[in-house]
């Protein structure tokens, strides 16, 4: 006789924004709503849906990258098929707002320890990526390098090499539904407003303020994740 172990494997859990985007398509079926035709306005569906404007919002973007419906700023958003099956939803990895949650945690405090730990030549890596910044301020591709290099240099100014590759981690995280999420939403008053957030970062990191860098960084994740929601609050 052989005995036999019960298996522990589980299968993974869905994803919040999978999972919506399937009862957006099971609504899409339910109401007969055609191709061409508008869906219900965000704030209608979310209440509909009982989701939230970021679940709603990250749901719509994967069923976009699936071909299932068209995003069109300022209008609304279109119907592309007239029934769409589950597997239409791209598998993108983690959400944009699991990866913004995931960095207000972590990199608050590594904002702090760099207040704490940076040198002089750390400083002055923080310094030139955002400098890079705020010069490439219309070239998105080197914008976003920038952006990179400047929470990077944060993390090695931490003093802490194990928080410079979770931080290098989070980043790559930012999939094809982070990009498209960030083409759609992002607006350019956050563009400028996010330059202003990392000066205020790099000056209290600069000034030792570990209390203000922290807050600081927390502010700027915010207000990405805000902007991202459809939120003003």
């Amino acid at each position: 006789m052989t005995d036999t172990q019960p298996s522990t494997s589980r299968q993974p859990e869905a994803r919040m924004y999978r999972v919506v985007a399937e009862r957006i398509q099971e609504l899409i079926r339910q109401q007969g709503i055609a191709a061409g035709a508008r869906l219900p306005p965000e704030r209608e569906l979310a209440a509909s849906l009982q989701v939230s404007r970021a679940s709603l919002r990250e749901a719509l973007i994967a069923l976009e990258l699936g071909g299932v419906v068209e995003v069109r700023g300022g209008s609304g958003v279109y119907v592309n098929q007239d029934a769409a099956s589950p597997a239409a939803v791209p598998e993108a990895g983690p959400g944009p707002f699991e990866v913004l949650s995931a960095r207000s945690v972590i990199e608050t405090e590594v904002a702090a320890m760099a207040a704490k730990n940076a040198s002089a030549t750390a400083l002055d890596a923080i310094l030139a990526a955002m400098l890079e910044m705020e010069r490439s301020h219309e070239d998105r591709a080197t914008n976003e390098q920038a952006d990179s290099n400047f929470h990077l240099a944060i993390a090695r100014a931490s003093g802490n090499a194990a928080l410079v590759g979770v931080i290098d981690y989070l980043w790559r995280q930012r999939s094809n539904l982070w990009h498209r999420l960030k083409e759609h939403y992002r607006t350019e008053e956050l563009r400028k407003a996010t330059l202003l957030d990392h000066r205020a970062i790099f000056d209290a990191i600069a000034a030792r303020d570990a209390a203000g860098a922290r807050k600081a960084m927390r502010a700027h994740l915010q207000r990405v994740s805000r902007t991202f929601a459809g939120s003003s609050a």
